[in-house]
């Protein structure tokens, strides 16, 4: 029972909304951080296989301003073309 004061002045101030309290765990996170696209996980088994990319939208930005819907269509991308498509960051291009 020695617990039950903490818990409802826990209750209170999570419903009220107090945000000092909370505050270090809603810090939104640097997408500039994230790392890269493991690339190695899209590769087709075989040189000959087509590699099929799930339909997810989860944007990827290249140095040049492309942007492919996920990581998956940006490795095979890179996988096809060469390496001279980098990547940037998460999301669209146009994102600041």
């Amino acid at each position: 029972m020695a617990a039950f004061p903490y818990m409802a002045i826990f209750l209170l101030m999570s419903i009220t909304g107090e945000k000092a309290v909370f505050s270090g765990f809603l810090k939104p996170r640097e997408p500039s951080r994230w790392p890269k696209p493991p690339c190695e996980i899209y590769y087709p088994p075989e040189s000959r296989n087509d590699m099929f990319c799930p339909n997810v939208t989860a944007y990827v930005c290249t140095t040049r301003g492309q942007v492919y819907q996920n990581e998956c269509q940006f490795c095979v991308a890179r996988w096809e073309f060469g390496p001279h498509i980098q990547f940037e960051k998460y999301g669209k291009c146009s994102d600041n």
